[in-house]
């Protein structure tokens, strides 16, 4: 196993050890837990860096890692609902775009089609990102400023969920060459 595929991994498996540190109810938990799913977060732009720039590409990998982000993301998503910190209809729309995004690649990929991932999806990745971590440490932003930065970001991440959904299902059209009716 390849570098690239190693930190994919290690990605997975720190999932459970993120939501170890934000469920149970532990002295600064909610802030290990932020480190852990920042530290998660950061391989993932590292291991395509490496894997393109040693030119280490491999199926495994391109399987790995975005199964790798939606696991990351949804348990991040899901034990926040559990918390109380999010509104189900907010993880229930990025998760699903998640399914009908894969959805849509798998049926291109079976007629030998492959949907690249657009800035848009880069986009909404980031903003997702951003705004999971600053829901986690949100306690620690209120008390700096008193606005709500962790809502407007997520409210910005379930933007670019949207409109990059919609903008893979419309470029999809193109290259399925089906009409959206």
């Amino acid at each position: 196993m390849n570098i690239p595929n190693l930190l994919t991994l290690f990605r997975i498996l720190l999932v459970p050890v993120f939501m170890f540190f934000l469920l149970v109810k532990i002295p600064y938990g909610q802030y290990i837990a932020a480190a852990v799913f920042i530290i998660a977060a950061s391989t993932d732009g590292l291991d395509g860096y490496i894997a393109r720039k040693t030119k280490q590409i491999t199926n495994l990998g391109k399987f790995m890692d975005p199964l790798a982000d939606k696991l990351l993301v949804s348990a991040a998503l899901i034990s926040l609902v559990q918390l109380g910190k999010i509104s189900g209809w907010i993880a229930i729309i990025i998760i699903g775009r998640e399914f009908a995004v894969t959805g849509l690649r798998s049926i291109a990929a079976a007629e030998g089609l492959i949907i690249a991932a657009s800035k848009l999806g880069k986009y909404k990745t980031v903003s997702q990102i951003v705004a999971i971590v600053a829901l986690l440490i949100n306690d620690f932003l209120l008390t700096i400023i008193s606005i709500p930065l962790a809502t407007i970001l997520l409210y910005i991440a379930v933007f670019f969920t949207i409109y990059s959904g919609v903008d893979y299902f419309v470029k999809a059209a193109r290259v399925l060459k089906v009409g959206l009716k």
